[in-house]
């Protein structure tokens, strides 16, 4: 595994997390030096090609020209990669997940999927295994322009069940892994109950209508306490300016394909992150998912104060903390 001499290390004190902490594939080093205050975070955009599709792919990372360690984020059902991840709300500083890990040390990436944000229009319905394939894509561009094979990788909501299959399939391709907000089975979850009911209609056509009032539901459903009104419009107001919809297909999956994801095939560490309120899936699928994953190295760590999109709510620090502890976890020493 890689040196990664840009990242900080800190103690795991605080972390709000049920761990396995035990062998595990090796990480980070003691004694790696923090990136210096006051760097800026640059900006580039990149594409990938699948086929006839133009993936459009989004980069933040501290300005220098020294290797980092690559930070791979995949979105979810509802929302494009950049819109989601590098988020800019007016008069609301901090919101971009990208631009605070590019402060840590990270290569940050984010994908727009098939039929999402700035990437093709087509007539798929960018289902889960669309999204697989998205992803070698994606790797194959991370890896010409940054060298490196092995990334980390988080998904949130869809995103990371697109994100486990992908490390499923290749499991030498991913580092670490972040589950963010994940379905296993979806059995007994409010959502996904609402959404088998729905079936007829994501297979009736591959698209689903989204305006101002789908953006404040993904937000409002779970509990209303847990994020600023002005979040959901921001969102609104960037990803309407590309489309006025979103494919059905991650939702007609979580519907009637689960499980897609096959824990004992897992092989790196995983960090496992659960909201406190979230109708996605339930506490026992999840942990049943947690029980099976063979690395010891692996992390479940359950929050308050956060809902189905942790990453854009009130408390987004605390999910953020508990990514950084995970992310910077020293190696075994003597491995």
């Amino acid at each position: 595994m890689a040196h990664h001499p840009a990242l900080p290390r800190r103690g795991l004190a605080g972390v709000a997390a049920l761990a396995a902490l035990a062998a595990g594939t090796p990480a980070l080093a003691a004694g790696e030096a923090p990136r210096p205050s006051g760097t800026s975070i640059e900006a580039e955009e990149h594409w990938a090609k699948k086929g006839d599709v133009n993936l459009y792919l989004w980069r933040r990372r501290a300005a220098g020209s020294e290797r980092r360690p690559v930070l791979f984020l995949v979105h979810g059902s509802s929302f494009s990669g950049r819109g989601g991840f590098d988020l800019q709300v007016p008069g609301h500083p901090g919101y971009s997940m990208m631009e605070h890990f590019a402060g840590l040390g990270f290569d940050v990436w984010a994908l727009d999927h098939e039929n999402y944000g700035k990437s093709s229009r087509t007539g798929s319905n960018s289902d889960i295994r669309s999204g697989v394939e998205d992803l070698k894509a994606g790797f194959a561009k991370v890896e010409e322009v940054t060298g490196q094979r092995t990334l980390m990788v988080y998904g949130q909501s869809s995103g990371a069940i697109r994100a486990g299959r992908f490390t499923n399939e290749n499991p030498d391709r991913v580092e670490r892994l972040v589950l963010d907000a994940f379905t296993y089975t979806g059995e007994g979850a409010p959502e996904i109950m609402r959404r088998r009911e729905q079936v007829a209609s994501y297979r009736a056509r591959n698209f689903r209508m989204m305006n101002r009032e789908a953006f404040v539901g993904i937000f409002s459903r779970d509990d209303p306490s847990t994020f600023e009104p002005a979040v959901p419009q921001a969102l609104a107001d960037y990803e309407l300016a590309l489309t006025d919809r979103a494919p059905s297909g991650t939702y007609l999956d979580m519907a009637v394909n689960m499980p897609m994801v096959d824990p004992k095939r897992i092989a790196c560490p995983v960090l496992m992150c659960r909201a406190e309120t979230d109708g996605n899936a339930t506490d026992a699928e999840l942990l049943d998912f947690f029980g099976q994953l063979p690395n010891r190295d692996k992390q479940f760590a359950m929050m308050r104060g956060i809902a189905h999109v942790a990453v854009l709510g009130t408390n987004r620090h605390r999910i953020w903390h508990v990514m950084e502890e995970f992310l910077t976890l020293p190696a075994l020493r003597g491995a």
